[in-house]
């Protein structure tokens, strides 16, 4: 979804404006509003979220939609306002109080009629004053229900909840049940307030998210503080952060150390120390150190406002329960609204009583055809599932990957950065004179010398690791940087240094150039029997020949972390690596995987996920989101890890694991779990419901009042127990 900011009072644009939408409480009656918006000549197209309680609304070339879309909401009951105008100031004398207010009063002056006209009733008064009171009930606090139902009627074109409970009243008073319709009206009423309210908890749980950064930052301008919009920053403006403040921007310590709280972004509990040259993300709170931190994202730009983002649009998209459920109450309503008017008129036809009574049984059906409970079962319980996973660091892309999550049956797991550290390290390493490196070798640190010289002009990770070792031994300057480098892809790279022609690589890639076997072949292939990477260092013009053994050690709780991935209900864990069959099988045998696949190239990767999804149905694949996105576009969630800060993950992943490390994994998946089973149990709470009144009613046990409450009763219960994963648990 498009984040728009600046002064947006001026319409005549083609991008599609936001309006928050005020009192949006069932999705069925709200979509009333969509309808109608889609329907305005100024507009191109709407659509409504529900979830998010906005209506998006692309203009008509040059056209001002503005007043009629807030025209349109007033007429329907709601409020609109739009996102990012500037607010206009709203009066605080009591003709304004009363206007904003209008509804609730209407409700409460209703109830105070209704209770007066039943205690009226109890002393005797005449039935005539009664029956004015219980009318004046019906009018008074239904006359804003009316209204909205004749306006869905007619800019909608539909039968809407509100609509049908103002036929359920007016039915009411035609067959003489007075007390019936008020009693109607007033229950709708108070339960239509009560479920806006509890709508608005889930809503109000994701925009808190953009809340944690703050709106200003401390700027170091020509050496002076000065206090700015974080709209107003730019690109490597210096801004200060004191202890205790939250980061209000994106951005890299140019001065400073301190520990910062970043559980907004990834959900960690323990503050992380960081330093110089380290990243920091808007809405962090600063520990005990004054930092300078040099801007290197604008707001709109930043992870927290990314992540809200992101999360406004998986709120868009329905989840694959929700599309059924919103297909099924399409065609529910007219049913049910064309057996109450057979209800009414059929038996009365044939003789089967009169025509009041079944009247009543079908103004009854009228209160149950409305599926607000059953179409609010599942967005509430999604969004609510959203945000708590938002909350912890785990950035779900919408209600279809949450569900998928919740079935999966396997997890493909990358090796390098993933399971392990991705962080080699030389562990050991020899020569033909000497079978260990604990021996300082004059031969080795001279080779060790020349392959930095060499490897300084590589990225690969293995390339570091040996420049890692050069600086720790004290002679990764001895040579100059090589000339004439070449690579061979997969296979290593050589250069010339001081004269001589060098190669660093695999084993195989120096034999191919020249090298023997002996005993350094035998070192070689026992060090790789450990599942270590070996780099051979040879000098071609010298014949001097070393190794060095490199590992990536695996991550720390790594095997904890899988063992609660199978307790949540993962059936099977696999490894999918491009690295040599030791060096993976001893990874494997220490983090506890079930299945092994090593030295695979990404379309081999793809390949075996395909393989897994034909044998387990749903396959997870888990990455960094770039060397693994054809594997993880092909899995039927594609899992991203340490998302923060990262653009490619945090846009092409399904699921972005925010921290960089597996240990919200086993969450989400419980997490999606059980979402799925309260969705569940809110659909056949709803349906049930639903069918016992449809029995009641032609049965002439239930009566209107009676079906008024079940429906919204049905209604509350399924929202709060679809909030109920706000507060879920991370612990088993």
């Amino acid at each position: 979804m498009p984040m728009w900011g600046g002064d947006m009072s001026i319409q005549a644009t083609m991008q599609p404006l936001r309006f928050r939408i005020k009192g949006l409480d069932c999705p069925d009656c709200a979509a009333s509003l969509e309808k109608a918006a889609q329907a305005l000549p100024e507009v191109a197209q709407a659509q409504l979220i529900f979830t998010a309680s906005e209506l998006l609304v692309t203009p008509k070339d040059g056209a001002t939609v503005e007043p009629a879309i807030k025209s349109l909401a007033e007429s329907l009951g709601y409020e609109a306002a739009l996102v990012g105008a500037k607010a206009q100031p709203e009066g605080q004398d009591a003709r304004a109080w009363l206007r904003r207010h209008r509804r609730d009063l209407g409700m409460a002056a209703g109830g105070l009629l209704m209770l007066l006209a039943f205690v009226l009733g109890l002393l005797g008064a005449p039935q005539i004053v009664v029956r004015v009171l219980y009318g004046a009930a019906i009018v008074i606090g239904g006359i804003y229900v009316a209204k909205a139902g004749w306006a869905a009627l007619w800019t909608a074109h539909t039968l809407d909840m509100n609509a049908l409970m103002t036929i359920a009243a007016l039915g009411a008073m035609v067959v003489g049940e007075f007390a019936e319709g008020a009693m109607t009206i007033f229950l709708f009423s108070i339960g239509e307030l009560l479920e806006s309210y509890s709508a608005d908890r889930a809503r109000n749980a994701i925009r808190k998210l953009m809340e944690l950064a703050p709106d200003e930052a401390t700027v170091l301008r020509d050496g002076q503080e000065v206090r700015v919009r974080v709209e107003e920053l730019h690109l490597g403006e210096r801004i200060l952060v004191r202890p205790g403040e939250r980061v209000p921007m994106d951005g890299r310590i140019l001065q400073g150390r301190s520990a910062l709280n970043q559980a907004p972004i990834t959900g960690e509990s323990l503050p992380v120390e960081k330093g110089e040259g380290e990243e920091v993300f808007a809405g962090s709170i600063n520990g005990y150190g004054a930092l300078q931190v040099e801007v290197t994202r604008l707001a709109q730009d930043s992870t927290i406002a990314r992540v809200t983002r992101l999360v406004e649009q998986a709120q868009a998209e329905r989840a694959p329960s929700q599309r059924f459920v919103d297909r099924f109450a399409r065609l529910y309503t007219p049913i049910v609204v064309g057996l109450a008017a057979g209800v009414a008129l059929l038996p009365p036809l044939l003789g089967l009583g009169s025509f009041s009574t079944w009247l009543y049984r079908a103004l009854v059906l009228l209160v149950i055809a409305c599926p607000c409970a059953l179409v609010i079962s599942t967005p509430v319980t999604i969004v609510s599932a959203l945000a708590r996973a938002a909350r912890a660091g785990v950035l779900i892309k919408g209600g279809r990957h949450l569900e998928e999550l919740g079935w999966l049956r396997v997890i493909a797991f990358d090796k390098t950065g993933t399971l392990t550290q991705g962080k080699p390290q030389v562990v050991g390493g020899a020569c033909e004179l000497h079978a260990d490196s604990s021996h300082e070798c004059t031969v080795c640190q001279d080779l060790l010398a020349k392959a930095a010289a060499v490897e300084g002009h590589s990225e690969h990770a293995l390339a570091q690791a040996v420049l890692d070792q050069a600086r720790a031994k004290g002679v990764q300057a001895v040579y100059p940087a090589a000339e004439d480098v070449s690579a061979t892809p997969g296979m290593g790279i050589e250069g010339l240094v001081d004269g001589h022609t060098i190669l660093v690589g695999s084993h195989a890639f120096c034999h191919a150039n020249g090298g023997d076997g002996g005993q350094l072949c035998a070192q070689v292939s026992e060090a790789e029997g450990k599942g270590q990477t070996v780099v051979v260092i040879k000098d071609q013009c010298c014949n001097s020949a070393c190794y060095l053994a490199i590992s990536d050690s695996l991550r720390a709780g790594v095997p904890e972390t899988l063992a609660e991935v199978k307790h949540a209900g993962v059936e099977r864990t696999v490894m999918l690596t491009g690295d040599n069959p030791f060096i993976a099988e001893a990874i494997a045998q220490k983090a506890g995987i079930d299945e092994l696949h090593a030295g695979l190239l990404p379309e081999d990767k793809v390949r075996v996920v395909e393989a897994l999804q034909e044998r387990y149905g749903r396959v997870a694949m888990v990455g960094d989101g770039v060397n693994d996105a054809p594997a993880m576009a092909k899995a039927s969630v594609g899992i991203a890890m340490g998302a923060a800060g990262s653009d490619t993950a945090l846009e092409t992943a399904d699921v972005a694991l925010m921290n960089d490390d597996l240990s919200r994994l086993p969450f989400a998946i419980r997490l999606s779990r059980r979402a799925a089973r309260i969705v569940r149990a809110n659909i056949a709470f709803s349906l049930l419901i639903k069918l016992v009144f449809l029995a009641l009613a032609i049965g002439g046990i239930s009566t209107l009042w009676l079906a008024v409450l079940a429906d919204t009763g049905a209604s509350l219960v399924v929202t709060l127990n679809g909030l109920r994963m706000l507060a879920f648990r991370e612990g088993r």
